[in-house]
């Protein structure tokens, strides 16, 4: 049988071909014929519950986080600067707990390197904040000034490369000294001879350093990720993608802005969302296909009930963030949209996507009223809540979620996982919440 070229296919069947890639990975030597079972069955169980199906028992993902690095008894900071010891970390926490998928320590960053770039909208342990801080904190501020809008929409590369770039980033802050992109066409050494300047020249000097050290920096995660993959435990990531209305209120403009941009220049905003959609999709796209994933995650900030009204939602946030959604499901990828804070307001929009294409996951949104609004359309995971993971007691966690997975688990359809990950924390809490899906989520056969 001859197969459909790519461009020629659905997003249905595109998806299938996702599915049937993620499980039967051609690149993937499993350890053993045990191993291998494992990972198919894991990998089905994902599969069917996006579709709205009853797998064999509920999927159950740890809210793993940062949490292997204390277990371990390291600091972020010490993970940052030593990724072997990071990675050692992480391999005795896959062999100390269970979990449907594998989780690598990628949410540490390369500390040299980013020492090297010296982010100016990044803070980390010992670059403005304590030593033992448990996460880097993202520091918002006006990237993109009011009166900038009309560059932004005029040459949206050259804003980011001249403007957004230079201000966020301490070490490429000589880009605003160059040229506009567009005056290159006439005269191409404009792009060269700005290398006359000292400090251009200490800027790619810096930028090769960088390179060197991620990569290096890089090589003992990703020999980690191959082990577990090797082990029977599938990644359930493919990347990152972004809501239009979230580059720009917390990227660019910040929520001070943002909220002023409301009031006083709304076509501005529009203008400017509309403009990100087919960028958001295209990104969101490469960084499945680059990592070889199916899910595509999207950490949602300013959609939450709490930041801004129904109406504010529906004019401003939603119409461009569906428009992404729907461009990711068309090159049949499965958006993964991380519903920070809560959504309960938001259910009866978000309703309105395509039947079983999407992974809902929420925070500290009213899981009954999610599967209620939702069940029977959309996957939902979440939300037992980090606190309890990291001060409660653990039969209070299996309680918890025991009543998560009969509640929400009814029909299929549900992923047991927290409303975010965790850092400091009780390993025997994460072994009940994995206790629990395997008491309490198994369906019956009819």
């Amino acid at each position: 049988m001859v197969k459909k070229d790519w461009s020629a296919m659905t997003p249905d069947e595109k998806r299938e071909e996702r599915f049937n890639r993620w499980l039967n990975p051609a690149h993937v030597k499993f350890k053993d014929a045990a191993a291998e079972k494992a990972y198919k069955e894991r990998v089905t169980r994902f599969i069917k519950v996006i579709k709205l199906e009853e797998p064999d028992r509920v999927p159950v993902m740890l809210p793993t986080g940062t949490f292997p690095l204390y277990n371990a008894g390291m600091t972020l900071k010490d993970a940052m600067f030593d990724n072997k010891r990071a990675v050692a970390a992480y391999r005795k926490f896959f062999k100390e707990f269970e979990s449907d998928t594998f989780t690598g320590p990628g949410m540490s960053a390369c500390g040299r390197a980013m020492d090297i770039a010296n982010s100016i909208s990044m803070k980390w342990p010992g670059h403005g904040l304590p030593d033992d801080a448990a996460m880097n904190q993202f520091v918002e501020g006006e990237y993109m000034k009011a009166e900038e809008y009309d560059i932004f929409m005029d040459d949206l590369s050259d804003f980011i490369y001249r403007f957004y770039l230079p201000r966020s980033v301490g070490l490429l802050a000589p880009l605003a000294k160059m040229s506009p992109l567009s005056h290159l066409l006439g005269f191409s050494n404009n792009f060269m001879t700005p290398a006359m300047m000292p400090e251009v020249r200490a800027m790619y000097q810096g930028m090769i350093e960088y390179g060197k050290e991620t990569a290096d920096w890089g090589k003992p995660a990703m020999e980690f990720a191959r082990e577990g993959l090797e082990a029977g435990y599938p990644s359930l990531m493919g990347g990152f993608g972004h809501a239009p209305f979230d580059i720009l209120g917390d990227t660019l403009r910040g929520t001070k802005g943002i909220i002023t941009d409301m009031y006083r220049r709304p076509q501005k905003i529009h203008a400017a969302l509309e403009k990100l959609v087919p960028i958001l999709v295209a990104t969101g796209i490469e960084a499945a296909e680059s990592m070889g994933g199916v899910m595509v995650m999207f950490p949602l900030h300013k959609g939450d009930d709490t930041f801004m009204s129904d109406a504010q939602y529906e004019e401003f946030y939603w119409p461009t963030f569906k428009k992404v959604i729907l461009g990711i499901i068309e090159a049949g990828l499965v958006p993964y949209l991380f519903a920070e804070g809560k959504y309960t307001k938001r259910l009866k929009t978000i309703q309105e996507l395509p039947k079983g294409k999407v992974v809902w996951l929420f925070d500290q949104t009213d899981m009954n009223k999610a599967k209620e609004v939702l069940g029977g359309k959309a996957c939902i995971a979440g939300n037992v809540p980090t606190s309890l993971l990291q001060v409660g007691a653990a039969k209070d966690v299996k309680a918890y979620c025991r009543q998560l997975i009969e509640v929400c688990g009814k029909g299929g359809g549900f992923i047991l996982t927290a409303g975010a990950s965790i850092d400091k924390g009780k390993g025997k809490n994460l072994k009940a919440m994995w206790a629990a899906g395997q008491e309490y989520g198994v369906y019956k056969k009819k």
